[in-house]
């Protein structure tokens, strides 16, 4: 929120399953009653930013990542807590959630979508959704091994979901796997073809015998490492999020790495350190003296990010 609120524009925070269940505490049982940490982690996480987000003066998207068909539970009790908020306020406690069912048959992916998003549907609540798969490893979920014909979805895919899903709502995103891999890799061992949402849309817009350019919103998963080309043409081609979830982590560690290499000689004991030996270094060992600096270097990154996606300044442009 900081770094959204520096460059005047909105931002989406989320929560993946495990993100949440730490948040909420690692000694709490997420087994029985199933997945009861990850869903108070991301309920807890929705309020504090709704409580915080007023001050920094930018509006906030509350979103929740993947969640696979072993997850749903974790689905199943955030709707309840989204309708439990809409009863009271008029509208839901997030704004958006993510199925990834694409380990499914598409059949049964896009079916069970379309039963989560009529339940979603009347809370106006955004459903992202996956077919083809995003290689990687990420929150529990490999695809390190996975076929990599699975990791291009076809026209004739986006077309199943597109005609499914708009039966319902049109407030709906299509994470189309494009050569995307969760993480960060050396140069040339992924092959990323952003171009091959523009076919997607043509497919698409041929269907529906409409002139709009692009029907079709899609999500761009594992654009940690990727190029500003890359991000540019993806974003041209109809993308409206994409996750950075390695770089971000990175980024945090990094600026207390930065921090340690530059203060090692204070950080050895509570007592001692280069200005003399009964000199105290509580100021240096304080949490909150490091985790600012690695708040320092995530604020950055994710301007960084909002650069190549284009959002800066967004809400000075006209509506």
């Amino acid at each position: 929120m900081e770094a959204a609120a520096s460059i005047g524009s909105p931002i989406i925070i989320q929560a993946s399953n495990g993100g949440a269940a730490f948040f909420a505490g690692k000694s709490i049982n997420n087994k029985e009653p199933k997945e009861q940490a990850s869903i108070a982690g991301s309920v807890a996480m929705a309020l504090h930013v709704r409580q915080m987000a007023k001050y920094y003066g930018i509006p906030v998207v509350l979103h929740s990542d993947h969640c696979a068909k072993k997850l749903l539970p974790w689905f199943d009790g955030m709707l309840a807590a989204d309708e439990e908020f809409f009863e009271k306020n008029g509208e839901p406690l997030f704004s958006s959630h993510m199925l990834d069912l694409s380990e499914e048959v598409d059949e049964e992916n896009i079916e069970t979508c379309k039963k989560y998003f009529e339940r979603m549907a009347p809370m106006k609540i955004w459903l992202e959704m996956e077919i083809g798969i995003t290689g990687g490893e990420e929150d529990g979920v490999d695809n390190s091994h996975a076929d990599v014909n699975k990791l291009y979805t076809q026209p004739e895919q986006i077309w199943s979901v597109q005609s499914t899903l708009a039966s319902v709502a049109d407030h709906f995103s299509i994470a189309a796997a494009f050569g995307n891999v969760h993480g960060v890799y050396k140069p040339g061992n992924v092959k990323l073809n952003p171009a091959i949402l523009k076919t997607h849309q043509e497919f698409v817009r041929s269907k529906l015998g409409g002139s709009e350019e692009k029907p079709c919103y899609f999500v761009f998963h594992g654009g940690s490492g990727s190029t500003e080309e890359e991000i540019k043409t993806a974003v041209e081609a109809g993308v409206v999020k994409m996750n950075v979830d390695t770089d971000t982590q990175w980024a945090y560690w990094e600026g207390i790495l930065d921090f340690y290499k530059a203060k090692e000689g204070y950080l050895q004991g509570q007592i001692g350190n280069p200005d003399g030996e009964d000199k105290p270094n509580k100021k240096f060992y304080d949490p909150r003296v490091w985790l600012r600096k690695a708040e320092e270097t995530m604020v950055a990154r994710v301007k960084k990010a909002c650069q190549d996606l284009g959002n800066v300044n967004t809400l000075a442009l006209p509506l």
